[in-house]
């Protein structure tokens, strides 16, 4: 019998969500961030359902060239750019757009051999500290680049956001994203181009922010970074459906102890069962007992440690409990991000983590 841990995609969900992106920065253009096999809901079959995009962002050469073998066409943006001169015959057969962060990629684009322009999105660190140029050489990069035989004209300055989970106008004041909003205005003051800023938490909180291109990622599978809400909050459904069954019910008496390290004691006899998956599947291990999870469409909660292809689940509650039962792990009745919550992590993370072994089921 094959494991019956699966990841369901929802199509129809990440079409919706694109949706709702566009209907959130209308005089935007849209760029469907990919990157990490779609965020683990699979890269070709994420690109299909987002084929109304008007870009897609990556991180690799290689899933730019994923995407151009399944027949996508759009524009495709190599987020973290490339990363040495074999990389630009790559960039030019696939043909590739790409950011442009540091200096020595300037320097291979001036000293690369004739072919087609590459076109180039130039960043700007306007106080991330992550990737980017610093305000006061985004000029030089600029007039340098445009200069360059081997770039296209029409370069995009673009921006990342540290903090834009704080929204505007909330108690919070989003004073870091106020502040690289005027340094990244201050710093391409009269250059032309496209300007691209705003991430998904930008896309949902600083509606100032949406400028040219919008770029959202997690958005589009219908998870929430911002504190305390769900996509679902935002009018977003949630892509992806994590389940698994039960293959065991027990009865476990009073003062007994639950799973490795003996972490969780039975408070009274009571059913225990057990699912079929683990951290081996991508669940996260770090999630506590009392994270919640459904059986049988009623709502629990896993007690003890999470092993590798096991977790164990507070049955008291749950009517007439049976081997066979599904479990919903998350799915649109239990937003990733609660389970998220628990682990002290993000929903990104754990739909990120999914792993081999899980089937993926496209609905």
């Amino acid at each position: 019998m094959a494991r019956p841990t699966c990841a369901h995609i929802h199509t129809d969900a990440l079409r919706h969500n694109l949706a709702q992106a566009r209907a959130f920065a209308p005089r935007s253009r849209v760029m469907a961030v990919v990157k990490a096999d779609g965020y683990g809901h699979g890269l070709e079959r994420v690109a299909r359902a987002l084929e109304g995009a008007d870009a897609f962002g990556v991180a690799a050469l290689s899933d730019a060239d994923r995407l151009r073998s399944a027949g996508l066409s759009q524009p495709i943006v190599l987020l973290s750019g490339f990363d040495e001169p074999e990389d630009l015959p790559q960039l030019r057969r696939l043909g590739v757009e790409t950011v442009v962060h540091h200096i020595s990629q300037i320097e291979m684009l001036e000293q690369a051999g004739p072919g087609e322009p590459i076109r180039c999105w130039l960043k700007v660190d306007s106080g991330m500290h992550r990737l980017g140029f610093a305000p006061e050489f985004v000029r030089e990069a600029y007039v340098r680049l445009t200069a360059a035989p081997a770039v296209a004209g029409g370069i995009v300055l673009m921006n990342h956001f540290a903090s834009s989970d704080e929204f505007a106008g909330e108690s919070s004041g989003g004073r870091q994203t106020r502040q690289q909003l005027a340094a990244f205005a201050a710093a391409t003051e009269g250059l032309g181009g496209a300007r691209s800023l705003s991430n998904s938490a930008a896309v949902l909180g600083w509606p100032d922010a949406h400028a040219d291109w919008i770029r959202p990622g997690g958005l589009l599978y219908g998870i929430s970074v911002v504190e305390g809400r769900t996509g679902a909050d935002f009018g977003l459904r949630p892509a992806m459906t994590l389940s698994t069954r039960l293959i065991a019910v027990n009865r476990v008496r009073k003062g007994e102890r639950v799973g490795y390290a003996a972490t969780w004691e039975c408070p009274e006899d009571m059913l225990v069962g057990v699912a079929a998956i683990g951290y081996g599947d991508g669940y996260p291990r770090a999630a506590p007992s009392g994270t919640p999870v459904r059986v049988r469409g009623q709502e629990t909660q896993l007690i003890g440690r999470v092993s590798m292809d096991l977790m164990t689940i507070d049955l008291r509650g749950i009517d007439t409990p049976a081997v066979g039962d599904p479990v919903e792990l998350w799915g649109p009745e239990l937003p990733v991000e609660r389970i998220a919550e628990a682990s002290a992590t993000i929903g990104y993370e754990l739909t990120c983590s999914i792993t081999r072994r899980v089937r993926f089921v496209e609905t």
